[in-house]
């Protein structure tokens, strides 16, 4: 068991919401729960009770009551949440029309510009005023090839504004990854922007925007945001316009929320498609709106006074999470650009200056700037830091152990799991409770998660596969092209009819904790004994001579072997001892079995453009088989070199 790290003051925890919120449910429901253990427990028995109170104390904006929370706390896939219910996303997310500052933008080479909730109520409102005049309406898709900037936002709550359905990717990605994505869901309207900074080169998006609209012919529209020139040359986007020439120059124009089911289509997320097209993922407007609310507002404990930052793309599911905090009133930061240029430090010299007070990155990120060697707390004033927010992967004991030391030792480490399937998170942050190394506080409140051994019974203290036995609101309503539900299906009901199997390998502690040991599909069995990959990396990452790794199951002798692939650090050797010093470390901090069979020193490591590792990918290749979609990942390039090891050779 990780050791205690960090723990609220009694005072501190009731100035949260969590805590408002349990004497809530205890007024309403006649209980006397005093800890976050007694309120989870009820979350999950009582779920129609629990929804219906966030519905409440969220003061969720509708024009319809429901009839009903949900038909059937049972029935999974096709529970119906909140039927009778009419409402708008974009509405909840506008709520707040003052001047007080609703978003602050910084690219890496770009002015620093804010807008007001007002100003952003009007934005929207011209863009949602253009886009009827197209004739958008509800159910069409509205696409976004965008950085992270004010402008994807606007666009993003004008289409939800109609009942449109939005969907977006990062401009990192190819054409090819583009064209998987858009070419399946036929957008009517593409915002872009010209190009993006990425350490300090400007980066080109027309070229690739003229490309897939070759191969895409619904878009009538193509809208342009200028942010690497202020005057681009569109002479090559056919049906192109600037964004300032497409907005609706009216004034004091009105936003006419359409009002729509809890379940009408909202988003359309995608699988990260590194092993076939990717799926197509429709989530509803109200059950994003209520999982993300309950999430941000209680877990992390958001409100107007807070200042929120998560370092993300708009190719992840972070990006959607981050916005809908709108619906609570803060000021968001949103940063474009590397996040190690021009030095380590630009993401704290930030958060300094505008006084984050809810920091949120990747476990990716962390490791990279412990090994960079810089010391924001140290550094940089971060007074104002309440809370750093880590998924993408999962976090060490070690990366804990450098927040607290480095960052700051007196804010709330939450490490949150979940993915882009349901828009959340299965097990995040608790701003009531204690912060254990290695360890995430807590299941998500209304989220009925276990750990099940092999036979499907649930397990505590060992290692298990990750279960949702209860639906939640934001499970994907359906996938695209999938008419009879099959895909649905195979994706999450496979093994255990009628119970979430989400594909990570987990552990729930005695505490209510749950440690994540990475993929179930990536799990290791050396000997028939199950291990998570990111208990070798936990391992690894604390030897200063690798930079980086990678582990793999290899089929062998009729069993499996565990290869491991390391990137070292400039002017590093792979020597003898070098090797025995991390089967050492291994050994004797996980187990025997733990132990790789093969070490190999590798150039790079792949990721996806979401700063995942690409263990299956690998995987596949090492076993001769070819990986399908190489362009959904950030550094295809090094996947040639895994293709034939001499060492890995099956005789």
């Amino acid at each position: 068991m990780g050791k205690k790290l960090f723990e609220p003051s009694l005072e501190r925890a009731a100035k949260t919401n969590m805590y408002c919120f349990m004497h809530y449910v205890n007024d309403r429901f006649g209980q006397a729960f005093q800890s976050y253990p007694e309120l989870y427990a009820w979350s999950v028995d009582q779920i129609a009770d629990f929804w219906g109170a966030c519905w409440d104390f969220a003061g969720i904006k509708h024009s319809a009551p429901y009839e009903q929370v949900v038909d059937d706390p049972g029935k999974m896939p096709g529970a119906k949440w909140f039927p009778g219910a009419r409402l708008n996303f974009a509405e909840n997310l506008l709520r707040y029309r003052d001047n007080r500052t609703a978003l602050l933008f910084q690219s890496e080479d770009g002015p620093i510009r804010s807008l007001s909730y007002a100003e952003l109520y009007r934005q929207v409102a011209a863009v949602a005023h253009s886009l009827k005049a197209l004739g958008i309406r509800p159910g069409d898709r509205i696409a976004g090839f965008m950085p992270n900037m004010p402008e994807t936002i606007i666009a993003m709550l004008a289409a939800a504004s109609l009942g449109a359905v939005w969907s977006s990717c990062s401009p990192d990605f190819g054409i090819k990854g583009v064209l998987d994505r858009f070419g399946q869901i036929r957008p009517r309207v593409l915002f872009t922007a010209n190009g993006y900074f990425f350490k300090g080169k400007e980066i080109d998006s027309l070229e690739r925007i003229a490309s897939v609209l070759q191969n895409i012919d619904s878009v009538e529209q193509v809208v342009v945001v200028p942010l690497t020139q202020m005057e681009p040359d569109l002479s090559g986007i056919s049906k192109s316009v600037m964004f300032d020439d497409f907005k609706s120059d009216e004034p004091d124009l009105e936003i006419e929320f359409e009002q729509l089911p809890f379940d009408h289509p909202l988003y359309i997320m995608y699988s990260s498609g590194t092993t076939g097209l990717p799926k197509c993922m429709v989530q509803s407007a109200g059950g994003i709106l209520m999982h993300q609310v309950k999430e941000l507002m209680l877990h992390a404990d958001v409100s107007r006074k807070d200042t929120v930052f998560y370092f993300t793309t708009c190719g992840w599911m972070m990006w959607n999470w981050l916005v809908s905090a709108l619906a609570l009133g803060p000021r968001l930061v949103l940063y474009d650009g590397n996040p190690f240029h021009p030095d380590p430090g630009v993401l704290w010299r930030m958060a300094q200056n505008h006084g984050v007070t809810v920091f949120g990155t990747s476990a990716g990120y962390l490791a990279a700037l412990e090994a960079s060697g810089i010391k924001p707390g140290r550094k940089y004033d971060l007074s104002p830091l309440r809370a750093v927010l880590s998924t993408g992967s999962p976090l060490s004991e070690a990366g804990f152990e450098f927040v607290y030391r480095d960052i700051k030792p007196d804010l709330q480490l939450a490490s949150i799991a979940g993915g882009t399937d349901l828009n959340g998170c299965f097990a995040l942050g608790n701003p009531m409770g204690p912060v254990y190394a290695g360890e995430l506080q807590c299941r998500g409140l209304g989220m009925k998660v276990f750990a099940y051994d092999e036979q499907g019974r649930p397990v505590y203290n060992q290692q298990g596969e990750l279960v949702c036995t209860a639906p939640f609101p934001s499970m994907p309503i359906y996938f695209w092209d999938d008419p009879d539900g099959e895909k649905y299906r195979q994706a999450y009901f496979d093994v255990y009819p009628g119970v979430w199997r989400h594909g990570d390998f987990v552990e729930i502690t005695e505490r209510g904790g749950v440690i994540f040991y990475g993929r179930s599909d990536a799990t290791l069995n050396p000997g028939g004994v199950r291990i998570g990959t990111s208990e070798i990396y936990r391992q690894v990452e604390q030897i200063e001579a690798v930079e980086d790794s990678l582990v793999i199951g290899q089929q062998w002798n009729n069993d499996v072997r565990v290869i491991l692939f390391v990137k070292l650090r400039e002017g590093v050797a792979l020597t003898d001892d070098l090797k025995k010093q991390i089967t050492g470390t291994i050994r004797s901090h996980a187990s025997p079995r733990h132990v790789p069979a093969k070490i190999i020193e590798v150039p790079d490591i792949p990721y996806t453009l979401n700063m995942k590792k690409v263990e299956l990918a690998v995987k596949k290749i090492i076993h001769g088989k070819s990986v399908s979609n190489k362009d959904a990942l950030k550094n295809p390039e090094c996947l040639d070199f895994y293709a034939d090891i001499p060492d890995l050779r099956q005789e």
